[in-house]
């Protein structure tokens, strides 16, 4: 039997321009870290977790189950490096799953890793047969990695981050 483990070192191998993990459920979290602090951007993989702040503690735990022996502060760091954005689906009380959080990852501060809603899902209320009603609604905090999709061939109007009139003026005035 192969591992996961072994299925990412050897892709690394291949040199890809993505790699992609259905489920980090052990040590393979690390190498996926590793590949994605080496050049390997838009890298994708799923963690089961309650929310965004829940998922980086279960990817650390992931990394430390690898057997390495390394400060946490240094996973930490390599998470914060490496992970850029957190899609948390979620099943609500209807039985439906829907997007509830887009999350950027959004560096360190100190010994914590710093985390910024970008979306959130705003539920409006219950219809007649018990669905959960409401949508992703932007918070209107503008990513720090919209350069780096602008630089993909990108371009995100402001006004999809919930930015007012106003602030698109004032940033065009900046310009």
């Amino acid at each position: 039997m192969v591992s996961v483990r072994e299925l990412v070192r050897n892709s690394l191998r291949m040199r890809p321009d993505r790699i992609v993990i259905g489920e980090c459920r052990g040590g393979e979290a690390l190498d996926m870290l590793q590949a994605m602090n080496t050049g390997h951007d838009g890298s994708l993989t799923t963690i089961h977790a309650n929310s965004p702040r829940d998922a980086l503690s279960r990817l650390e735990t992931l990394v430390l189950m690898a057997g390495m022996d390394l400060p946490l502060k240094i996973v930490r760091q390599q998470i914060s490096s490496a992970v850029d954005v957190i899609a948390q689906m979620s099943r609500l009380r209807d039985g439906t799953r829907k997007i509830t959080a887009i999350t950027e990852v959004a560096g360190m501060e100190g010994d914590v890793v710093v985390l910024s809603d970008i979306f959130k899902f705003n539920q409006t209320g219950v219809d007649v047969e018990g669905k959960i009603l409401g949508q992703v609604k932007p918070t209107g905090i503008r990513p720090l990695f919209g350069p780096r999709l602008e630089a993909a061939g990108f371009k995100l109007g402001a006004e999809i981050f919930g930015a007012t009139a106003t602030d698109i003026l004032l940033a065009r005035q900046r310009r």
